[in-house]
C-alpha cells in the first residue's frame, strides 16, 4: 500500500499587505480558485473525497471556524468528512499532507484533499495573539525567541557575514525570475481572477529580478530592536560561548509575507486507477520533529535527517532538495548541515523570493518539487521547512 500525489497546484504569492494584488480576495476565494481548478484537471466528485485536511496559522476572523470544511463547502463540495484546519506554525500544511498519508495507510480513507491557505494581508502574523506571544506567565516559562532574532542567531553560530546572506537572497531572486521567465512554475500555477474574470495575479508578486549584493545593501536590519527587548540577553545568557548576536537580516534576505494558498489530492494506488488519474509522485516517508524552542528554525534539519532514516534513503540519493527559505541564514545553515549539493537545492528559488504563505508553504513546495522532477526528469525529492519554536517538518516523494 502506498500513498500517491494525483495533482499539486497553486495560486501564485501575492503580496501580503493592503497594496498586494490579492488584499481584496477573501481566503475561501482563493481556496475556492483551487477547488474549482482541482475538479477541472481531474474531473473528481467530491463525495468520494474521504477528508479536506488544511493548514493554516491565523485561525480567526476571514480564516476562522475550520476554514478548511467551511471553503470546501463554500466551492461546492461536499465531501464524507468534516474537514480539519491544522495549526503548527510554518510546517502546517506538511503536517496535513502527512495527517492524510497516514490515514491512508492505516486503511482509514482513500482519498484526500490536503493543503492550507494563508492570507496576511487580511489576517496578519500574530493575529491570534497566542499566549506563546502575549502571556508573560506563558513566555517566562518557555524560552520562545522571535523567528527573525533566531535566524540572527544561527547566522552568528555559523559565522555568515551580511555579505553571504545577501548573496544567498539575491540568488534566489534571481533563480525564481529566471523560473518565472521560462514557465517551470506554469503547471501548477493557476491565477487568481476577480468576479467579472479579469486576472489579479498570475506569478508570484515578490520577485525582484536583477537583485544583487550591491541592491541588498541598502537595506537597514530588521531584527535589531526586536532583539533589544530580551531577546539577545535571553540567547547570550542560553549560550554562554555568544556574547552579541550580529542582526544582519532585512526585508532582502528574509521571507516576504503573502497572500496564498495550495491543494493537492492525495490517494490509495487502487484509488487512483479506479478514478482512472495519473500517479504524479509517491509520498515515501514524513517526519515531524521539534528542536529546542530556544533554538528555534532548526527543527526542520532534524525532520530531514529522521525521513532520511526512516527510510533508508541516502543523501546522496535525493536529486532535489526544498528546504523553505525562512531566512538566508537558515536556508544556508540546513544545506551545511545535512551536506547538499548546492546545484540540486532550491534550484528555482525560495520563500525569499516568492515569499511564505505560513500555512500553505508546505503544499506550495511540494507541487513545485514535482513539477522539477518531472521537468528535470529525476526521481526522488526531499522537501523540509523550520518553523516558530522549534517546529520541523519533512517529506521524500519519488516520481512514478
Amino acid at each position: 500500500m502506498g500513498v500517491f500525489v494525483l495533482e499539486a497546484i497553486r495560486i501564485p504569492r501575492g503580496k501580503g499587505s493592503p497594496k498586494g494584488a490579492l488584499h481584496q480576495v477573501k481566503p475561501v476565494d482563493l481556496l475556492k480558485t483551487l477547488f474549482d481548478e482541482m475538479r477541472n484537471r481531474t474531473a473528481i466528485d467530491p463525495s468520494k473525497v474521504d477528508e479536506v485536511i488544511l493548514g493554516c496559522v491565523g485561525q480567526l476572523n476571514d480564516q476562522g471556524g475550520n476554514i478548511a470544511h467551511t471553503a470546501a463547502l463554500y466551492a461546492g463540495w461536499e465531501t464524507r468528512g468534516s474537514g480539519t484546519t491544522v495549526n503548527s506554525f510554518c510546517t502546517s500544511s506538511v503536517t496535513a499532507c502527512s495527517m492524510a498519508a497516514a490515514k491512508l495507510l492505516s486503511g482509514q480513507g482513500e482519498l484526500y484533499v490536503v493543503g492550507g491557505v494563508e492570507s496576511m494581508s487580511r489576517v496578519p502574523i500574530l493575529s491570534d495573539r497566542g499566549p506563546l506571544f502575549t502571556d508573560p506567565d506563558v513566555s517566562s516559562k518557555v524560552p520562545f525567541i522571535p523567528n527573525g532574532v533566531t535566524a540572527d542567531f544561527i547566522a552568528g553560530q555559523q559565522g555568515y557575514s551580511r555579505e553571504e546572506l545577501d548573496a544567498y537572497a539575491a540568488a534566489s531572486h534571481n533563480k525564481a525570475a529566471l523560473a518565472t521567465e521560462k514557465g517551470y512554475f506554469k503547471r501548477s500555477l493557476v491565477p487568481v481572477k476577480n468576479e467579472l474574470g479579469d486576472v489579479l495575479l498570475s506569478d508570484d508578486e515578490l520577485i525582484r529580478p536583477g537583485s544583487s549584493i550591491e541592491s541588498m545593501a541598502r537595506l537597514n536590519p530588521s531584527f535589531e530592536a526586536l532583539g533589544a527587548q530580551g531577546s539577545d540577553e535571553l540567547l547570550c545568557k542560553s549560550f554562554p560561548e555568544v556574547d552579541h548576536i550580529p542582526h544582519h537580516h532585512h526585508p532582502g534576505n528574509s521571507p516576504g509575507m503573502v497572500d496564498g494558498a495550495s491543494l493537492a489530492l492525495l490517494a490509495t494506488g487502487e484509488m487512483a486507477a479506479s478514478l482512472g488519474l495519473p500517479v504524479r509522485a509517491e509520498i515515501i516517508g514524513f517526519s515531524a520533529k521539534s528542536a529546542a524552542a530556544i533554538e528555534g528554525l532548526t527543527g526542520g534539519y532534524a525532520a530531514a535527517k529522521d525521513v532520511l532514516e526512516r527510510t533508508g534513503i541516502a543523501g546522496e540519493d535525493i536529486d532535489l532538495w526544498e528546504f523553505n527559505e525562512g531566512f538566508a541564514a537558515t536556508a544556508m545553515n540546513f544545506a551545511k548541515q545535512l551536506d547538499v549539493p548546492l546545484d540540486r537545492y532550491n534550484v528555482n528559488g525560495g520563500g525569499i523570493a516568492m515569499g511564505h504563505a505560513m500555512g500553505a508553504t508546505g503544499v506550495n513546495i511540494l507541487g513545485m518539487m514535482i513539477d522539477e522532477l518531472e521537468r528535470r526528469k529525476k526521481h526522488t525529492g526531499l522537501i523540509a521547512i523550520s518553523g516558530a519554536a522549534g517546529a520541523g517538518a519533512a517529506m521524500v516523494v519519488r516520481i512514478h
